[in-house]
């Protein structure tokens, strides 16, 4: 991709809805196109600079997931070129970052798996000894492994919100518990999989989010993305070690800017609007998403 692109506008599609990253466009009744923008967000907030390149990495590394683990779980694509949704004065500003995809209903549940002690968790690790409800045994450290992946549901936020960590007794009362457990059951299921693979590559998936839908036939989907560095901690295997934050392919390099960032001369409150991304954090943050895609496929 020569040029980023912040936001799209689609003309050829009518638009239905906007995400932190994602603009998704109605192709029919039963379709969507899933077009990955450069936006990149932390702290919930949508930074005001594209990252190049970014929406074309997701999407590559999205579709690279969809493959290897479609044996595991059905997903949402159509198998058909997002090209052929829109017209052809349009096809180049899909190309390459789109995926056209089932259009089904959404289930409003984030379907966490943690494999390794970090972020939030390791913060409420600390505190009381859990994450998410979640018991865990004594003398965990930073970055430690958990004994067995452990799935901590949140409830879906609107763009700008923060999801909501909830048990997985909320989830059996939104949703009821056949497909409260089979989401938690496939969810550890993908996660293990995907992990033991990214091993083999040197990478360390320390947790995961996956989105699931229904097909209009009751089937349960595995939408949205999946397992890229925008919903996924991944960590270089070389520079890991328990007790300290890892290295790692996310967006964790960006945040970690942002927490000493100012805005008008006063520390950012992480509210929109953003500060101004300087070039090197750009640049850093595009060389991580590149990085961790040519590792996992190559």
């Amino acid at each position: 991709m020569t040029t980023a692109l912040h936001t799209s506008a689609l003309t050829s599609l009518p638009l239905l809805a906007r995400g932190k990253v994602r603009d998704n466009y109605a192709v029919g009744d039963d379709r969507i196109l899933m077009l990955a923008s450069d936006r990149i967000s932390a702290f919930d907030v949508i930074m005001g600079e594209p990252i190049p390149g970014k929406g074309a990495l997701l999407t590559q590394m999205a579709l690279f997931w969809f493959d290897k683990l479609g044996h595991i779980c059905p997903n949402h694509l159509t198998g058909q070129a997002p090209e052929s949704a829109v017209s052809a004065a349009e096809a180049p500003l899909v190309q390459g970052r789109a995926m056209l995809v089932k259009r089904l209903k959404p289930i409003p549940v984030e379907a966490v798996v943690r494999g390794y002690l970090a972020g939030s968790g390791w913060a409420e690790y600390q505190h009381n000894q859990q994450v998410c409800g979640v018991p865990l045994p004594a003398g965990l450290k930073n970055a430690s492994k958990l004994p067995e992946p452990i799935y901590t549901p949140a409830a879906k936020a609107e763009v700008g919100e923060h999801d909501e960590n909830i048990t997985f007794e909320r989830t059996v009362e939104m949703i009821g518990l056949d497909l409260a457990t089979r989401i938690r059951d496939l969810s550890i299921a993908i996660y293990k999989a995907a992990a033991e693979f990214a091993l083999t590559k040197g990478i360390i998936i320390a947790d995961t989010k996956f989105e699931f839908g229904l097909a209009p036939d009751g089937t349960l989907v595995l939408m949205d993305e999946v397992l890229t560095p925008d919903s996924s901690r991944y960590w270089p295997m070389e520079g890991y070690a328990e007790g300290k934050n890892p290295p790692s392919y996310d967006k964790q390099f960006l945040r970690d800017w942002l927490e000493t960032a100012t805005l008008n001369g006063q520390p950012w409150g992480k509210t929109a609007p953003a500060p101004a991304l300087p070039a090197e954090v750009i640049a850093k943050t595009t060389a991580k998403y590149q990085e961790a895609l040519t590792r996992l496929t190559s």
